[in-house]
């Protein structure tokens, strides 16, 4: 074992691909790492997808310049850690070429197929098993879709897999799946640990076309010959398969365990709590994944994150977010006399109404620009306390809640909303990349460098207290929020 062992991680997310270094202790090497953004294809039917070459390609380059930056400085890692978001998946053929685009889960071109799934088979029991609606973003809706819009590609296809193991088939000739990853698909019992036969049934998808679970979560070496001669430094370390982006931002930003809830408010949001115990009850209106064969993640997330704050500086012609910082701390909860419903992309947790779209109520001639963006990030904070109570109805209250992600952490008065909203106190982490921090540690534990993750505990700031002075406004606002989104959605 290295005595000082040091991880390159490889962080692809849904808009940047990222890479960075951590030492033994958790800590990220400053001037080594690279980012790289990019933008995700769009259609006019609510597709969101990115080809799978130009990706992978985005990932080599990353590499290639952190590689770079290693022999510069006369470093050698001890491991590459990878992970990518959540509910990604593609179709490759026999002759290990994808066959379809990587299908993102924010792609909505499967509602109709998820609806038609429900009225074949107890989408409750399947939730139940899988931890996963019979939604859009998941695979049992996308795999069924395919089949019927590309019939061509879906016979074509050999395997179906996650971004992650496609990168690997192309760096090493095996495509390799962490559970992590496959837990958030759909596709797996989280109790038994395994592929839901159940479910597998209903879809035209054979168990031979995924990635084996006696091969999950294998460490991998031995890059293919072009890699080992480009990257010589990352030939023979072992290489993580890539694990959900969801379950290492809970480990990396200290919450890893039910004591402490995770809040990510990125472009979108999520909040999430990590529990180790034999088996799990999901309750309606949370999904359920795993970090690894004997961690679960339960949680639930929103499609409207940071985006609604960049939506109402584009839109209501607002300043940046720092200039108008002062006046939404000064702006009472519920002065402004609006309702917002803050569902621009749909609803994910916890109704599952992709359909549902934003809705601003109560406007007048005196409402200002500024009181619509307020009434805005009050109504995602809400949309987390719904989330939030549902959690500790199952898991009990947590200590504190731990917030990461730029979008919240630029924004003191936002977070604030958060305390104000759940009745908890939130405390800022200040690992600047907690996911890739909780890659970087997980593959710590597993090289046997640290027992556990908590033993590397996350930096953390501010304490924002919940002011008891806007309890009963909160209040209101929520049942507000109720009445209108009874009115307008529950009826559909």
């Amino acid at each position: 074992m290295h005595h000082n062992p040091m991880i390159v991680t490889l962080d692809v997310g849904s808009s940047s691909v990222r890479t960075l270094l951590y030492d033994a202790q958790g800590r990220e090497i400053a001037g080594v790492g690279t980012h790289i953004p990019y933008v995700l294809r769009t259609t006019a039917d609510g597709g969101v997808e990115i080809d799978a070459d130009e990706l992978a390609r985005l990932a080599t380059q990353s590499l290639s310049t952190i590689h770079s930056q290693l022999r510069e400085h006369r470093l050698r890692p001890a491991a590459v850690a990878v992970c990518t978001f959540w509910h990604n998946v593609l179709g490759v053929g026999g002759d290990c070429r994808p066959t379809t685009a990587v299908l993102h889960p924010f792609d909505t071109r499967a509602a109709g197929a998820g609806r038609k799934l429900s009225e074949r088979i107890d989408a409750r029991l399947v939730h139940a098993r899988t931890g996963c609606v019979l939604d859009a973003s998941y695979l049992p809706a996308k795999l069924t879709w395919l089949s019927e819009t590309d019939p061509e590609a879906f016979r074509a296809t050999r395997r179906w897999m996650s971004f992650g193991e496609y990168l690997f088939l192309k760096l090493f000739g095996r495509a390799v799946a962490s559970t992590s990853m496959v837990s958030g698909s759909g596709l797996w019992n989280q109790n038994q640990n395994d592929y839901d036969a159940d479910i597998l049934r209903a879809l035209p998808v054979d168990l031979a076309q995924l990635c084996p679970a006696s091969e999950m979560d294998q460490v991998v070496t031995g890059l293919k010959t072009e890699y080992q001669s480009l990257w010589p430094e990352f030939a023979n370390v072992p290489w993580y398969p890539a694990l959900g982006d969801g379950a290492c931002n809970s480990i990396g930003s200290g919450c890893h365990n039910p004591d402490r809830f995770a809040l990510m408010v990125g472009t979108s949001g999520a909040l999430r709590a990590v529990s180790e115990s034999p088996r799990i009850e999901v309750p309606q209106g949370l999904w359920c994944y795993r970090v690894d064969r004997r961690r679960f993640v339960l949680g639930g997330a929103l499609s409207d994150g940071g985006s609604v704050f960049d939506w109402g500086t584009r839109t209501l012609a607002l300043p940046p977010p720092d200039k108008v910082e002062a006046e939404l701390a000064a702006l009472a909860p519920g002065s402004h006399g609006l309702t917002v419903l803050a569902l621009f992309e749909g609803e994910r947790s916890p109704w599952w109404r992709g359909d549902a779209r934003a809705v601003i109520a109560g406007l007048s001639l005196h409402s200002t620009p500024l009181e619509i963006l307020g009434a805005a990030l009050e109504s995602v904070a809400l949309r987390f306390r719904e989330i939030y109570d549902i959690m500790t109805g199952s898991l009990g209250a947590p200590v504190q809640v731990v917030a990461s992600g730029g979008a919240l952490l630029h924004s003191p008065a936002w977070t604030q909303m958060m305390a104000d909203a759940m009745g908890r106190p939130v405390v800022a982490c200040l690992e600047s990349e907690a996911t890739s921090r909780g890659a970087a540690l997980l593959a710590l534990e597993r090289l046997g460098a640290i027992r556990e993750v908590g033993e590397l505990p996350a930096r953390l700031g501010s304490r924002f207290e919940p002011d008891v002075r806007h309890r009963e406004a909160y209040e209101q606002a929520r049942a507000r929020h109720r009445r209108l989104y009874a009115q307008l959605f529950e009826q559909g």
